[in-house]
């Protein structure tokens, strides 16, 4: 299909980008213009729309005729850039997209989520600090995923635990809340976070669905895996 990358030049929508060509998607990226030569190798492969990710006119000739928009919201500023950026895909994508948006734990749809106490520590603590150096604003992503779940487009939410880098250990597992057994080690692979998006693409079990993941590999998944 033709898919749309919101956020192509960052480190996990360059993983976007390779795992939906590795897919055989056409693919449409979105960056800020100062970030375009980020993706210079990749001239003749992909189509570059220059913009941020918040202009609404900029998404709509970016999601024009594609059947799904992958999207990395990045709580960038204390603007609504999140929010903003959500707001554009959801009323700009084709009707019948399937809309795929990355971000934290922190989310919670239906609040049963069990946090760790590292996880609550930073949301404490680095959240409030962030925002008074207008920094980032993680209030910005819950906003943003509150109007994702309140929409009637086919979207998913992938919740990303903490990110590494590495080769692929696979598909990650997924569970409903944080705080499942099989979502301890609290560890992903960023390529396999990617994957995990552009794998939702085409799997309509997780329309409205947001999937808390970790890394298949890792000690939590390789123990619960067979319950999960």
């Amino acid at each position: 299909m033709k898919v749309c990358v919101v956020g192509a030049s960052g480190k996990l929508g360059r993983y976007l980008i390779g795992h939906a060509l590795d897919r055989g998607h056409d693919v449409v990226g979105v960056c800020r213009e100062q970030s375009v030569g980020k993706l210079d190798d990749l001239a003749g492969r992909i189509t570059v729309v220059p913009g941020a990710t918040d202009d609404p006119g900029v998404i709509a000739r970016a999601v024009d005729g594609c059947g799904g928009v992958l999207t990395v919201l990045v709580p960038r500023g204390v603007h609504g850039y999140s929010t903003g950026t959500a707001q554009a895909v959801l009323d700009h994508a084709p009707p019948g997209a399937r809309l795929v948006f990355s971000c934290g734990w922190h989310i919670s749809r239906d609040g049963k989520d069990v946090y760790p106490w590292k996880l609550r520590t930073v949301v404490k603590v680095f959240g409030p600090l962030a925002r008074l150096a207008r920094f980032a604003d993680l209030d910005d992503q819950v906003e943003a995923c509150r109007r994702i779940f309140a929409s009637n487009t086919l979207w998913t939410v992938v919740r990303g635990s903490d990110l590494e880098e590495g080769t692929s250990q696979g598909l990650p597992l997924w569970s409903r809340h944080v705080g499942d057994p099989v979502l301890a080690s609290n560890r992903t692979r960023r390529t396999d976070f990617a994957l995990f998006m552009v794998d939702a693409l085409a799997n309509d079990e997780l329309v409205h669905e947001a999937p808390a993941i970790v890394g298949r590999e890792t000690p939590s998944a390789l123990a619960h895996a067979g319950t999960s």
